[in-house]
């Protein structure tokens, strides 16, 4: 397994590098978009990931989710405490959350989002959704059942066997 000596603040070039070509390779295999994600540990890459939407179908499998599955899995933990996170593109809002849910050391990308908008993977109007009261947005976002649901979170906090995340 490869190693590498990462300062937290200056990213790896050769592991960007790496992560640029498993992007190009999975664009070129057909499996998925121009993205890719490298997450290392330690001097030590985790896990890598490319985009898989359309080989798997699923609209949640980013380069960056799909990485930080395999680590969590690897690691067997939820959190990506030490760990970096190179992505070859600036994360769309939902990788962006996973990622902060993770809670890595890091974040190093490439391409910005305008980059990936000229390819035709525009994430703006997610961005512009995500502030606009639910009333507003374009997706129907409709709110039920709030007590019902609240009581369960109510019960989540005097719950004295929960693992904390």
């Amino acid at each position: 397994m490869l190693r590498y000596d990462l300062n937290p603040m200056t990213p790896d070039l050769k592991l960007m590098a790496k992560a640029i070509q498993l992007s190009r390779e999975s664009m070129n295999s057909l499996q998925g978009g121009p993205f890719a994600a490298i997450i290392v540990k330690d001097g030590e890459i985790i896990s890598e990931g490319t985009n898989s939407v359309t080989a798997w179908n699923d609209p949640t499998a980013h380069a960056e989710i799909v990485a930080i599955r395999r680590a969590c899995t690897k690691l067997e933990t939820f959190q990506l405490t030490g760990c970096d996170i190179y992505s070859t593109c600036e994360p769309c809002p939902m990788c962006l959350g996973a990622i902060y849910w993770a809670r890595p050391r890091a974040l190093y990308f490439a391409a910005e989002r305008s980059d990936a908008a000229q390819a035709g993977f525009d994430d703006r109007f997610i961005y512009e959704q995500l502030v606009l009261p639910h009333p507003e947005r374009r997706l129907p976002t409709i709110q039920t059942m709030r007590e019902e649901a609240a009581r369960v979170l109510q019960e989540w906090v005097s719950k004295p066997d929960k693992r904390e995340y």
